[in-house]
């Protein structure tokens, strides 16, 4: 291309006015030097000459920088400073197929279809890129990306590229791993031989600089480290010689000029820049007879440390709400810390304290939002990709993070939601696992648990694979632009009896389709209240917002009992009858769940409260649309005018695909402020089906529910500090939530939220001790005895 045709640098500077000094400095120097190689300067391939006076002499020796030096240096160095799994193979493969059956079957068998041009990447499977890999085609739309230089490409137009998440995906060659693993197992020379032949490949077909595959820094990271990784692997194998690693050497030393020279600083800092940063960890401490290595190790280490406090706030969420970017910032965290363990020289005094507060805390985060079955919620993005493909297990499944967590700080706690042995402890921390299998398992301290910085809310009766757990999200859309956030404000994931409820819908693409992309970020792929078809937060790029619902918090109380979650936000207040949606949730411990919607508008609107449920789920309306169910479930919603109806969804587990799945709607149409309830309940076996029914009252809503024999009645006082009375009891409480015996009537328990005066017949309860922001009562024989988190005491009933 002429040289007339490019864009200048200066143009881009003169676009930087009113950003900080650094900011400038470093864009215009990246827009500087990458105008300069379209030009012609620099990013070509040294020669031996070249590449002989960029190593280091001190740390290299007298040896002749040849092949084979090279090839010592390296492993040398990687026997005492590269993850220990790779100290003693033969021990290890043996250990991984004795403790990993499962898995050791699985490798095998994808490294056997990826002889055959067949890889497994994101949530396409067996997608066929042929035996002699195009590394520019984007096999699922066919469409081939030009070979220009890398800054020509708009990362975010597909029509030149496809979708350059696949093309990416299948350029961080993680399919690498796989082969190694394969040939580790069998020692089949097969393996080595398709690695050896699209290493090759890829180097001929990707000019330093040119195409995509160099168009994002941070998937010249991952390129980066899945090549060190597959040194390890194939280091004995009779086709991997010395001189094609040399060449490879040539390539990783570019991999990390481009890093630097190019790192995400201002243009995507968060996991772009972390995992740029641990790429140029890995290179400065795998390759230290390079010059650049240590400036390269420094650099990586100061971002690490400079970012942890950045990317994951003081009660450990990840900044852009996604907890699969969480799972990406947990794993590069963890692998610099072993890799530090390692390589460290003293001159830093170990890991920063700051580094393993922050780390530890987002841990714990990924440790409460777990379901009982062991699975994670994917909030907010999810772009199918891993840090290393260290595992066979579900993409939902996080549980190897925490085994690795577990690990590298001790954490009994960690352990006990992450279970057995794990294959990221084993990769990561060798045969031995810092003998995990010695860890003791504590139970978590805490069954329920709030992340007021984060925004979310964990609730469930413990840790169990058969307890109930509900988590709410009310925090921010994301950091930055909000690029990997949804429209989920409020937004609900349920698991009854172990078994998981309610789901996020994913979110299946960035480039595919605008219209997927669009839908499955919107409020209504959520579990939560849509108002007029449109979304709590506008969309406006395919990463960006025209606006952002601002939610807030207004009450969270969590007891042995009951937790209890209230909340807002103002996403609605841009429509022309401007609302607000309120919801409040209380999470009865060993029971069910009832929820209250309000919207507050005097306007006319449509409203739908949402619920998606998984894919294998028989989730479905009754036949005269007065309840949803499933097999050991009930769903019960009450609100003016609303009906349920039944629409079709899909449901994303992984970036790439989608399937059908059932999507279950409460749409009412109303003027003015609209109250809704919903009550979800399992649904026992050997006991009636639950019911409920509103029941009329006067300064109120009142609901009974027959549930596992007892009767149940839940009122909401309409007006605070009025009292409203029942048959049972007389309250001034917001909520009041109480159970009676089915078969002698006998009051048994209670929950109160937010009053002062409480009476059972006549007796008072609560009277005299002020206002009170809950209460529970339990029956014991013929006493109620009474907690209101200030005071304990005990009523005798006449």
């Amino acid at each position: 291309m002429a040289v007339g045709t490019m864009a200048n640098p200066l143009d881009k500077l003169k676009k930087m006015r009113g950003r900080s000094w650094d900011e400038i400095r470093t864009r215009g120097g990246q827009a500087v030097s990458a105008y300069t190689e379209k030009i012609g300067f620099g990013g070509r391939i040294p020669t031996d000459d070249e590449f002989a006076r960029l190593v280091d002499k001190e740390q290299f020796g007298t040896a002749p920088v040849i092949a084979d030096s090279l090839w010592q240096s390296f492993y040398i160095n990687a026997d005492e400073r590269f993850f220990p799994s790779f100290r003693r193979p033969v021990d290890s493969a043996h250990k991984f197929r004795t403790a990993f059956p499962a898995a050791a079957i699985h490798f095998i068998a994808a490294a056997e279809r990826i002889l055959a041009g067949r890889i497994d990447i994101l949530g396409l499977k067996n997608l066929n890129v042929g035996t002699e890999i195009d590394w520019h085609l984007e096999p699922v739309s066919g469409i081939r990306s030009p070979l220009k230089h890398w800054k020509q490409f708009d990362e975010l137009d597909s029509a030149e590229c496809g979708d350059k998440k696949i093309v990416w995906e299948i350029n961080r060659h993680q399919h690498f791993f796989t082969l190694g693993i394969a040939y580790w197992l069998t020692r089949d020379e097969r393996f080595a031989d398709v690695f050896v032949g699209h290493l090759e490949s890829w180097m001929v077909q990707n000019p330093p600089g040119s195409g995509v595959n160099w168009s994002s820094s941070l998937e010249v990271a991952f390129r980066a480290m899945s090549w060190i990784w597959s040194f390890q692997f194939f280091r004995n194998a009779d086709d991997f010689s010395p001189e094609l690693f040399k060449k490879a050497l040539k390539y990783l030393y570019l991999h990390g000029r481009h890093i630097e020279k190019y790192l995400s600083k201002y243009y995507s800092p968060n996991t772009h820049l972390t995992g740029e940063a641990l790429a140029l960890y890995y290179l400065g401490t795998q390759l230290p007879f390079l010059e650049r290595a240590a400036h390269w190790r420094k650099l990586g280490e100061e971002i690490l440390l400079a970012e942890i406090e950045k990317q994951i706030l003081d009660d450990g969420v990840y900044f852009e709400q996604s907890t699969w970017y969480q799972r990406y910032t947990v794993d590069f965290y963890t692998q610099f810390v072993v890799l530090k363990s390692l390589s460290d020289d003293g001159s830093s005094n170990g890991t920063s304290r700051k580094l393993e507060t922050r780390l530890q805390s987002a841990l714990e985060f990924l440790m409460h939002v777990t379901r009982p079955d062991g699975t994670t919620p994917i909030i907010g993005d999810d772009d199918g990709g891993r840090a290393l493909p260290l595992t066979t297990a579900a993409a939902d499944d996080f549980r190897g993070t925490l085994a690795a967590g577990a690990a590298l700080f001790g954490r009994g706690d960690l352990k006990s939601v992450a279970g057995g042995e794990r294959e990221e402890v084993f990769w990561l921390f060798g045969a031995d696992g810092l003998s995990y299998a010695l860890i003791d398992e504590d139970e978590p301290a805490a069954a329920s648990k709030e992340f007021r910085s984060g925004g979310y809310f964990a609730m469930r009766d413990g840790w169990l694979d058969t307890d109930n757990y509900l988590l709410v999200d009310c925090g921010p859309v994301g950091a930055i632009a909000g690029g990997h956030g949804h429209a989920d404000t409020l937004s609900i994931e349920v698991a009854l009896q172990g078994k998981t409820l309610l789901v996020d819908s994913g979110t299946y693409t960035y480039h595919e389709s605008r219209e997927m992309r669009d839908y499955f970020r919107s409020t209504k792929a959520h579990n939560t209240v849509t108002i007029d078809e449109r979304s709590s937060s506008e969309q406006g790029s395919i990463f960006g917002w025209k606006t952002r619902a601002d939610a807030q918090v207004h009450l969270w109380i969590t007891d042995d009992r009951f937790d209890y979650f209230e909340g807002s936000h103002t996403g609605y207040s841009r429509l022309e009858n401007a609302a607000t949606h309120e919801r409040s949730i209380l999470f009865l411990k060993n029971d069910y769940i009832i929820m209250r919607d309000l919207v507050r508008t005097r306007g006319e609107h449509e409203h739908s409260l949402n619920f998606h449920f998984p894919a294998d789920s028989k989730a479905a309306v009754d036949a005269e649309g007065d309840f949803a169910g499933g097999d050991d479930w009930r769903m019960f919603t009450f609100g003016d005018g609303g009906r349920w109806q039944t629409r079709e969804s899909w449901i994303s587990n992984g970036y790439g695909s989608k399937t059908n799945a059932p999507f279950l709607m409460f749409a009412s149409k109303g003027r003015g402020t609209q109250e809704f309830f919903t009550f979800i309940l399992p649904a026992d076996a050997g006991f009636a089906k639950p019911e409920v029914t509103e029941v009329p009252i006067d300064g109120g809503r009142a609901f009974a529910i027959l549930y596992r024999g007892y009767t149940d009645l839940f009122v909401f006082n309409d007006e605070h500090r009025n009292t409203v009375r029942t048959e049972l009891f007389d309250t001034n409480f917001r909520m009041t939530w109480g159970r009676v015996s089915g078969r002698t009537g006998t009051p048994e328990e209670f929950v109160l939220i937010g009053g002062s005066k409480f009476e059972i017949d006549g007796t008072e309860i609560l009277g005299d001790s002020g206002e009170l922001s809950f209460a529970t009562i339990r029956r014991m024989g013929k006493d109620l005895n009474v907690n209101t988190g200030k005071s304990r005491f005990r009523v005798s009933l006449p």
